[in-house]
């Protein structure tokens, strides 16, 4: 779930996790979301989403959307990021609409969802992984598309400014970059800019661009063995008191700690 535009040559990931703030993002793949402990906040273009638990969503291909946790318990979900590969009977619904509003309520959740959910977390992705999450996926898709209310996807409040931004912010986070140079960049007023990040994002340009360097950096710590001082640079953070800061009032421990911990 990173905050870039990604091209993701799995055509599954998926995993139970505890929920988080995810600044906004896009990708080629559908996402799916299932909240298993407490609550979430899903926003999808310029609309907010509140989610219990058993809640189901769907994010269609190429929609601006983003994540959102106001809830101080225990907040899990399954996540996961499906390529529109898996379900190609679904392929001019997943192109060209997207649901009115993303989320199923738990009480209108059919149980296969759940199962084809549960089962995707077992089977690994190997050659009869693949062929089973494909069925998977297709009867996901088959008890959730029928209780949406589609609309061309086009109407979807992720308009251009909105996807530069993404864009940029995805080509550039581990740069030196800040708010001025980014609106010349894309032609732009620095209070157009701002009214996108803090109207659309829920968020301001620094904790955004911050967000996207913390997700790097995270993916660093996990599977490289690049120094802290190292992972610091290479995600665009001006100095490693900085990064440390960030991360700490994100993940509440440092660095260090959050990679000793998972690893």
């Amino acid at each position: 779930m990173k905050p870039i535009y990604e091209e993701n040559e799995e055509t599954l990931e998926i995993a139970e996790q505890i929920s988080c703030h995810i600044p906004p993002h896009l990708h080629k793949s559908m996402e799916l979301v299932s909240v298993t402990e407490g609550t979430l906040e899903i926003g999808v273009g310029t609309e907010l989403y509140h989610m219990e638990k058993g809640d189901f969503a769907l994010v269609f291909p190429e929609l601006i959307h983003h994540y959102q946790v106001f809830n101080s318990e225990s907040c899990k979900a399954i996540y996961a990021l499906a390529s529109p590969l898996l379900a190609p009977s679904y392929t001019k619904e997943l192109q060209q609409f997207c649901p009115v509003n993303p989320v199923i309520l738990a009480q209108e959740v059919h149980p296969d969802v759940n199962y084809a959910l549960r089962s995707m977390l077992v089977y690994p992705a190997a050659s009869q992984g693949h062929v089973l999450h494909q069925a998977f996926i297709q009867i996901i898709l088959a008890r959730t598309l029928p209780l949406f209310e589609m609309i061309d996807k086009s109407s979807v409040g992720s308009n251009d400014i909105i996807y530069q931004t993404v864009s940029y912010i995805a080509a550039h986070y581990t740069e030196e970059l800040t708010l001025s140079k980014m609106a010349h960049d894309l032609g732009i007023s620095q209070s157009s800019l701002s009214r996108v990040f803090s109207g659309t994002f829920h968020t301001n340009f620094n904790r955004y661009l911050n967000e996207a360097r913390l997700d790097y950096a995270c993916n660093l710590l996990l599977h490289s063995d690049h120094t802290i001082l190292d992972i610091c640079i290479r995600s665009g953070f001006d100095s490693q008191r900085t990064f440390n800061r960030v991360f700490q009032e994100r993940y509440h421990m440092s660095p260090r700690e959050y990679r000793k911990q998972l690893l």
